[in-house]
């Protein structure tokens, strides 16, 4: 079995200011982490490796500096590792990027591509599902749990739902987006940290993916973002100490003062 996950560096939104003249990202001095998505699929993914003796590969696009993941996912236990990195990347929006993966995705041999749900800079969820679109396979998103049968060759996927859960099953290839909340990932170990430095990260640029040029980067984003801004604070709510008959005839005055009713 062998297995793509994508994964991305993203600033530590807790640390996250947003500045009050630019209303742009305060992004200096802000350390930069895996997404916790894309960590709890690699961690899927190793658990995989763990049992099967699946063969476990790592890509991300981004800045050189993404190149620190990468040697994260080595320590985590990763066989090999891509950095998409190209000027001609700068500024995608999430259709670029997908594209850009997928286009990592058709040179390599793989029976499944396993990334997080959503980015935490972003939130948008939209970059698994638009790689299976592009890849022409299926995708299932907002996985908490993950199993294999050997025998059978088929995968048992738990997928959280805002009922409750549902219980998939599917063989051959396929894209998951995985949830952090589901599984813990494991620590880097000490060796595996020695032995990450000492492996090769593979840097590829835009020559290498197939895509043209003009569905890549800012050229091929048909989404921009204007400004980022904090959300305004409301005035404190008034609280009315009355009895039930009262408290309607309350809400129905303020139905009507709003015009909602």
């Amino acid at each position: 079995m062998k297995i793509l996950v994508c994964i991305k560096q993203v600033p530590d939104t807790t640390e996250i200011k947003i500045d009050p003249v630019t209303k742009t990202l305060v992004r200096e001095g802000v350390p930069a982490i895996m997404n916790p998505d894309d960590k709890g699929g690699l961690e899927f993914a190793l658990q995989l490796k763990d049992k099967f003796g699946a063969e476990v590969t790592v890509v991300t696009m981004g800045i050189p500096a993404a190149e620190i993941i990468l040697r994260e996912a080595f320590a985590m236990g990763a066989d090999r590792a891509i950095l998409l990195t190209d000027r001609k990347l700068g500024g995608a929006d999430t259709l670029a990027t997908s594209k850009a993966l997928a286009g990592v995705a058709r040179q390599l041999d793989w029976d499944l591509i396993i990334a997080g749900r959503q980015a935490i800079d972003g939130d948008t969820a939209q970059v698994g599902p638009e790689i299976s679109e592009h890849l022409g396979i299926p995708q299932i998103s907002y996985v908490a749990g993950l199993e294999y049968d050997a025998a059978s060759k088929k995968f048992t996927v738990t997928k959280e739902t805002e009922d409750g859960c549902q219980i998939l099953e599917f063989q051959g290839k396929a894209l998951l987006t995985c949830l952090a909340s589901a599984v813990k990932p494991r620590y880097m170990s000490v060796g595996g940290i020695v032995d990450a430095y000492g492996k090769e990260v593979e840097v590829w640029g835009a020559d290498r993916i197939d895509v043209p040029e003009t569905e890549l980067g800012l050229k091929g984003s048909p989404t921009k973002v204007v400004k980022s801004f904090t959300k305004e604070l409301k005035e404190p709510g008034q609280v009315h100490e009355v009895d039930a008959e009262e408290a309607v005839e309350l809400i129905v005055a303020k139905l009507k003062e709003k015009h909602i009713i």
